[in-house]
């Protein structure tokens, strides 16, 4: 992180955050309550609300490129940090491993994020291209995970929970290279956006501790 003087005491500057939801959702719904928890906490944060929530995950990461550069424009930070949801850490995976992503995030925290796809995504088939791109073999999902699926400086947090009813196989969230945190209590897909404890592991992931 970086660090500024003010009144002789070395403070810690938090790079601005970039909240991104998952399919089918909105920011809103998604990091409503984390939201504020994070701005009460000293952060500054900026939610990407996607033109089509069931949309490509080529689309997305367009966007997602698009809205990084106009947070670190407006801010005039050297980077953000991200925290996403589901489908939301696909399109930030890819926009960090291929499309310059990785100069400009310094942490990323996953939560409940489908990197090695899920069948439930087979309920949307046909008519959702980011449905399509989930499902485990997609030949998105095969490039995706090629090679590093960590790529560096950025620090990577990815988070789990055994009762994630979105994940099959629940072990699909997983990294390699990352700092991969299992939930054992009974906590949902999107109640990992409010779960308190989960909550403690996002920031420690938004403050350095994620590994690549």
């Amino acid at each position: 992180m970086l660090f500024f003087s003010m009144g002789g005491s070395a403070l810690a500057a938090k790079d601005p955050v970039v909240l991104v939801h998952g399919w089918g959702m909105n920011c809103v719904l998604t990091f409503g309550v984390m939201k504020y928890k994070l701005e009460n906490d000293g952060y500054q944060t900026f939610c990407l609300d996607f033109s089509n929530p069931i949309g490509s995950n080529y689309q997305n990461a367009r966007e997602l490129s698009a809205k990084v550069d106009a947070v670190l424009a407006k801010t005039g930070a050297p980077k953000v940090d991200i925290v996403e949801h589901s489908m939301g850490g696909l399109s930030s995976r890819y926009y960090i491993k291929n499309m310059g992503g990785a100069s400009k995030v310094r942490d990323i925290v996953e939560l409940g994020s489908p990197n090695h796809g899920t069948w439930l995504a087979l309920v949307a088939f046909g008519i959702s291209p980011g449905a399509y791109e989930m499902l485990p073999g997609s030949s998105f999902l095969n490039a995706l995970n090629s090679g590093d699926e960590t790529p560096g400086p950025t620090r990577w947090t990815s988070i789990r929970s055994v009762c994630d009813e979105a994940m099959y196989p629940k072990d699909s969230p997983i990294l390699g290279g990352a700092s991969n945190k299992k939930v054992w209590w009974c906590v949902g897909h999107i109640g990992l956006t409010l779960d308190p404890w989960v909550y403690g592991w996002v920031k420690d992931g938004l403050n350095g501790k994620g590994t690549n």
